[in-house]
Order: C-alpha cells, then structure tokens, then sequence
C-alpha cells in the first residue's frame, strides 16, 4: 500500500510513520503532477489541490485525509461516483480557534487596540471606555467541536452561550441550542454573533440583510468558519452605518483578500488573515487522528475517525 502526502512534515514525523506503518510506502511532499499519484491508495492533503485532474490519474485512490475541517474545495461529486472514502481532521482547530476568538472579544471589551494605539502616540488617558465581558450573550453559529470550545471558555467568564444549528440538537456548553430557522428573531438578545460553521448548501448566504438588521447595535460579529455565509457587500453597509460595533473576519469572500476592499480600512472592522486555526501542534494533532485511521484502514475496518458524507459536504 502506499501513502502520498502533498504537503511537507517534519523530519522526526516522517520516520515515525515509517516506524509505525513498516509495511506502508509513504511518499511525503509530493504534488499532484509527480508520477507517484498514479498508484497510491491514500491522498493526505489540506484539500486545495484535490481536483478533478487528479482523480483522473489517481487510478488506485481509495482514501482522502483532508487535513483541514473544510472539503468544500473538493470536487465532491466525482468523489462519490467513485466512491472514494473521505476524512477530514475535525476537532484538531479546536483549541487554537477557540482562544483566537476569546482573545479577540477580550481585546474588544478591554479596549486594547485603543491603549496600544495611545502607547504609540505617548498620550496618558485614562478614558478607554471599556466592558465587562461577564454577563453578556454570546450566539455560537455551529456549536460543534470549535463552537463548543468556544462556548466552554466564554462560560468560564459568566457569558449565556446560545447555539444554532441546522437540528436544534442540543449541544456541548451551550445553554441553549435553536435551529437556524430561529436565528432572525434571536439575535437581537446577542452582544457576540460568532460563526465557525462549514460551507455547505444550507450555510451558503444563511445571513442576509436582515440578520445584521437584527442584531444589537453594540454587537460583535465574528466569522471564523467560512467566507460564503454572507455578501460582504451586506456587511460593509451594516458597518458603515454602524448597525453593529464591530465586525471581526478571518475568513472571506476571496482569499487572500483584495486590497482595495474595503473591509481593510473601516475602523470597526479586524482583518484577520485566515489564521486563527495556525498551531505549532497542528500537523502534530493531524497526524494523531492519520495514524488511527491508517490503523484501521489496514485491518478493514470501515469505521474510521471523522468520516465525511461527500453529498453533505460534512
């Protein structure tokens, strides 16, 4: 059996697969072109480079390890006429996703880019304006495994975490979950409007116009989960006219992002550069759900760690 990774791993993590799996041929930092890609059985990618050209030579694939949360980019429907098996890393964004949005809600609160900017330009005032962050309501838009985290460590800080999912199926450290149905006449209890969900048919331009009408005029929006939740163009109006406070964005539209868009320089608005999943421990924690897998996929097992169903797209 042979493995082809398309993206590079540390040297110490190469031999421990070779260690692991001696009777498994890994190809480590290959691109789709290389001429391995015909006969392997196993794809690990971040799922970018998945396309239709590379099923085409990929005779023998049986398996595709995303090692990202998101396989939107895939062309799924080839995937499911060959019937090739998906995976993703599901659960590994977790803990730095999580602390990324809490440090952007205690920056906010605390006044912090104000203070930073008062430090540069040497002026002492006290005057900062600055909010408790216990009390309020935080509304988590996909309170699964990040969502939860998130709502795990805004509990801790004494904020009623409301989730909201396609099911209305309760959810971990959520005080309360809805169905996405429930979202417009909701919101407007909320002081932090926090996505992380996936794209899929049902996510794609879920908030609207009116959703941002809705919300607190002092509200923070976050988007950590995907760029085709809303039209940005909706949301650069809704700023401008300071229907919310602020809006905090690591994923958009078009990555990486125009610079003469416009989200660059309002003054409520933070451009995050898609990097709130980044971690020294990221491949590290990948690779622990790989290795399960790989495990199982040896012995024939059919049910591995994080399957995807191609047709939902999760």
């Amino acid at each position: 059996m042979e493995v082809l990774f398309t993206f590079d791993m540390k040297k110490h993590q190469e031999d421990g697969l070779h260690t692991k799996f001696p009777g498994v041929v890994f190809h480590f930092n290959k691109k789709p072109q290389d001429p391995e890609i015909q006969k392997v059985t196993i794809i690990v990618s971040y799922g970018s480079d998945i396309d239709a050209a590379l099923l085409e030579r990929a005779k023998s694939l049986e398996w595709i390890m995303v090692a990202s949360a998101g396989v939107e980019k895939m062309p799924l429907t080839e995937i499911a006429e060959r019937n090739i098996t998906v995976t993703n890393v599901r659960g590994i964004h977790k803990t730095p996703m999580a602390e990324s949005v809490l440090a952007h809600i205690l920056s906010l609160q605390r006044s912090l880019p104000l203070i930073y900017d008062r430090q540069r330009a040497k002026e002492w005032v006290r005057k900062v304006g600055s909010i408790e962050l216990k009390g309020s309501t935080a509304l988590i838009l996909g309170p699964g495994a990040i969502g939860s985290e998130i709502g795990r460590l805004l509990q801790a800080f004494d904020v009623t975490t409301i989730g909201c999912n396609r099911s209305g199926r309760e959810s971990e450290w959520m005080d309360e979950t809805i169905r996405f149905e429930a979202l417009g006449e909701r919101l407007g209890e909320a002081d932090f409007v926090i996505s992380v969900l996936p794209s899929t048919a049902e996510t794609k331009g879920l908030i609207t116009e009116k959703h941002f009408k809705a919300m607190k005029e002092n509200a923070v929006f976050m988007n950590f989960g995907r760029g085709d939740l809303f039209e940005e163009a909706i949301l650069i109006a809704a700023l401008k006219k300071d229907e919310i406070r602020h809006a905090v964005l690591d994923v958009f539209e078009t990555e990486p992002l125009p610079v003469d868009n416009e989200l660059w320089t309002l003054p409520n608005c933070t451009v995050s550069p898609h990097v709130s999943s980044l971690s020294g421990k990221y491949v590290e924690r990948a690779l622990v759900i790989f290795e399960e897998n790989l495990e199982k996929w040896l012995k024939g097992e059919q049910n591995l760690v994080n399957s995807i169903n191609v047709e939902l797209g999760y």
